[in-house]
């Protein structure tokens, strides 16, 4: 018991005090607590859980998402799943809609609460990787005495939010571990595997939603294999992931109003005519490419003569 009331005590110094290190994420995070949900750090309690019908409804209001995640947590629980780890999805209000975990492990995480259709937002548990990764919409890994109820302390938690087609936060992606021997240098590589998953579930949920469409990756710099634009077959852009609306400068009226993928990925410093021209052009190269470089089936497919195609070629300087 001794432990615990240390463990709340260095909570409320933390969130009183008025320093560099109190405005770190997880003593704010520890402040929220206190004065948003009028939680205090010494109670044991586990975290809220919903009825079998409550958990029924969350699912099939997700099932998109569960949809488009089941086989990265398949393939994360192969990575983490024996050494201890238990993986969470849950939707954007907390609650765990799937979960991946080794049987030998079920009893110590089903007692704390990592199970499905328990809530893990702040409100319901305080300070845990899911809550605040949801409440900052950013990537976080709770360690340990970061956690804020004292009957967590045992656990790490590394999540990174997912997002929909347009951005908004929409889930979490969870591995906790109650491992004795992770360390700070352990739970940065899990967290980079979170957020690796994360994205490519992001990815499929945004692809899943314009389907039909074809994708351009946008260059981004770091983020560009999660930068996408979805592209309807007019070049105009019908979707774009958070990477690239940031990259690009899009919002969801920009992308209403109808803005071609040329304009949007900034090559719009060519006039009105010589789209045109470009139009043309590839057009042309579809068509002998699909005739196999034969000039007369391209013009047959085209519905010109052989003699204005190879005008035409020339003009455009296509050989």
């Amino acid at each position: 018991m001794h432990e615990h009331s240390a463990h709340a005590e260095h909570v409320y110094t933390s969130a009183q005090r008025d320093s560099a290190a109190a405005s770190s994420p997880v003593v704010a995070s520890w402040r929220r607590c206190m004065t948003m949900h009028q939680l205090a750090p010494e109670d044991q309690r586990a975290p809220l859980r919903l009825t079998d019908q409550e958990f029924r409804r969350a699912r099939e209001q997700s099932e998109q998402l569960i949809a488009s995640a089941t086989e990265e947590l398949d393939r994360l629980f192969t990575t983490v799943g024996r050494a201890g780890c238990c993986l969470l999805l849950t939707d954007k209000n907390g609650i765990a809609l799937e979960r991946r975990g080794a049987a030998g492990d079920d009893k110590e995480f089903r007692e704390l609460g990592l199970w499905t259709g328990s809530v893990w937002t702040e409100a319901s548990i305080g300070t845990n990787g899911i809550g605040t990764a949801l409440a900052d919409e950013r990537a976080v890994a709770i360690f340990r005495d970061q956690h804020f109820f004292c009957s967590n302390t045992s656990l790490s938690c590394t999540t990174a939010p997912i997002r929909d087609h347009r951005g908004r936060v929409a889930a979490a992606l969870d591995i906790s571990t109650c491992r004795e021997d992770v360390n700070e240098m352990t739970l940065a590589i899990v967290t980079q595997t979170v957020r690796d998953a994360a994205m490519r579930i992001e990815l499929n949920l945004f692809r899943s939603a314009f389907a039909g469409a074809r994708f351009l990756m946008v260059p981004a710099g770091a983020n560009s294999a999660a930068a996408l634009l979805a592209v309807d077959r007019h070049d105009l852009v019908l979707g774009a992931t958070r990477a690239a609306r940031i990259a690009l400068q899009l919002d969801d009226k920009r992308i209403a109003a109808g803005i071609p993928a040329a304009d949007a990925l900034h090559e719009a410093g060519v006039s009105q005519q010589d789209e045109i021209v470009e139009a043309e052009k590839a057009a042309l190269l579809r068509a002998l490419s699909r005739a196999g470089g034969n000039v007369s089936q391209a013009a047959i497919a085209l519905g010109i003569s052989r003699a204005t195609l190879h005008r035409k070629m020339k003009k455009l300087d296509l050989h």
